[in-house]
């Protein structure tokens, strides 16, 4: 039986992998990723590599054993279809009679266009009769504190989302919880709902980066139109740009409000405050 992880490389797979490494052999775990190099580190550590691609379906063949339990990372090519990308691991899986399947997928609450693939995903997981866990992974810290120049640039934070909280959490907040599922038992065809304790406004992080910076930041609220044309000109396709200035039109509404404490419940401890990665960000 192993723990097998896709994605394993990315941004996510790699903080999941990790904490995997702190609970179980190494040689327990199975790191799925399309570059070998990029994963020489844990293969130096013991975990298992598996040269793999969304894109090659036979890429995966025979990579799933009876037993093992498996964590679907979300795809992030947005332009490649990713619910049949996705399905390539649900049918591989269920070939090999896993005995759960984990998926990251989004808030329940969540209408955004952003939406649709993870949507289409649960479907077609659902219907496949694998054993799943949904875990409906809310907004990261790191979504905004992996960007933070031009905002320290403009003394200025932009978003299209009114006054509209979020519940966003560090990404190690959401390895954890995914970590636990692999590691526990009971999880089963459960469906979490994941998001950090503590809702901030736009307003509360523009203050809270002038606290830490010295600086004077404020808010300044954009139309969903008007976001789009900056994260075209900042240089994102305009399929992309729409995408993620939609998801801003959804905090407006209150659509990244998670109260549900599952993540905090499932990591075993708080989860991480929004002015704690500000912090790291700016040591970096």
């Amino acid at each position: 039986m192993s723990i097998v992880v896709t994605g394993a490389t990315g941004h996510l797979g790699r903080h999941v992998v990790e904490q995997l490494l702190e609970k179980v052999p190494a040689d327990q775990i199975t790191a799925i990723v399309r570059n070998a190099e990029k994963a020489s580190d844990l293969a130096d550590r013991g975990v298992k590599i598996a040269l793999a691609d969304y894109n090659t379906p036979a890429s995966f063949d025979g990579l799933f054993a009876a037993g093992d339990k498996v964590l679907l990372v979300s795809g992030s090519e947005f332009d490649k279809g990713r619910v049949q990308q996705h399905k390539v691991v649900i049918d591989a899986a269920k070939a090999a009679g896993v005995a759960l399947l984990a998926y990251t997928s989004a808030p329940g609450s969540l209408t955004a266009a952003l939406a649709d693939d993870h949507r289409g995903t649960e479907e077609a997981l659902l219907a496949s009769g694998v054993p799943y866990v949904l875990l409906r992974n809310g907004w990261y810290h790191e979504n905004y504190t992996e960007n933070l120049a031009p905002v320290l640039e403009h003394n200025a934070v932009l978003a299209a989302a009114g006054e509209g909280r979020v519940s966003s959490a560090a990404r190690s907040d959401y390895a954890a919880a995914a970590v636990a599922v692999l590691t526990g038992e009971g999880h089963e065809n459960k469906t979490y709902e994941l998001g950090g304790d503590e809702a901030w406004s736009f307003e509360e992080y523009a203050a809270e980066l002038s606290r830490q910076t010295g600086k004077e930041i404020g808010y300044s609220p954009v139309s969903v139109e008007a976001l789009t044309g900056i994260l075209t000109g900042a240089g994102l396709p305009e399929p992309l740009a729409a995408t993620l200035a939609g998801v801003d039109a959804s905090i407006g509404k209150g659509e990244l409000v998670v109260s549900t404490g599952d993540l905090s419940r499932l990591a075993g401890r708080p989860t991480t405050p929004l002015s704690e990665a500000i912090a790291t960000a700016l040591k970096g």
